[in-house]
């Protein structure tokens, strides 16, 4: 693990950490093999330590998966930009973190449900009057044709940093260095 270089931009704080990853919407998957990287975006959700994540269970990120399963996952949320009277010091507030693991599939269907009840109550919370029915992943083929695949990334380690919006700060549309 490297170190942050910005010591003073570490966020140890776990409980802020979980609420962010519970939160934030996007991540970003980097997957790699014989020396080609591969990012991928996806929906996810955080659940004890690990990111949840599905798919096709077929295609460049399976492939990449099964050659290395070690892997990373970035989550970024941006807030803004804080202005300040000296240009350089103009900066953006945000949160990240960075995920490293090792992706395993979920063979489990009780597993996979609840992954997939998570991320339904996440995404669209309250939208479904009854739970997914484990039939269902059993089930699904996608319009593609493939199988749905639920897979978990086990964290081996986590590092954050954040710049705190700064309200009196915050640049909007039609703020100027002289309205402030």
């Amino acid at each position: 693990m490297f170190p942050i270089r910005l010591a003073k931009r570490a966020c140890t704080d776990q409980t802020r950490i979980q609420h962010f990853l519970e939160q934030a919407q996007i991540g970003f998957l980097g997957l790699t093999t014989d020396d080609i990287p591969y990012v991928v975006p996806l929906n996810y959700y955080w659940r004890e330590g690990a990111i949840y994540f599905h798919g096709a269970a077929e295609g460049r990120k399976i492939t990449m998966i099964d050659r290395n399963p070690r892997a990373c996952f970035t989550v970024s949320e941006e807030y803004g930009t804080i202005t300040s009277p000296i240009p350089a010091h103009t900066d953006t507030a945000y949160m990240s973190t960075i995920i490293d693991g090792t992706i395993l599939k979920v063979t489990d269907i009780v597993e996979a449900t609840e992954a997939m009840q998570g991320m339904l109550n996440k995404y669209v919370p309250g939208y479904y009057d009854k739970p997914l029915p484990q039939s269902h992943l059993e089930r699904y083929v996608s319009s593609m044709g493939s199988k749905t695949a639920v897979f978990k990334l086990v964290t081996t380690s986590i590092t954050a940093k954040e710049n705190e919006a700064q309200p009196d700060h915050m640049f909007y549309p039609g703020r100027t260095i002289s309205s402030t």
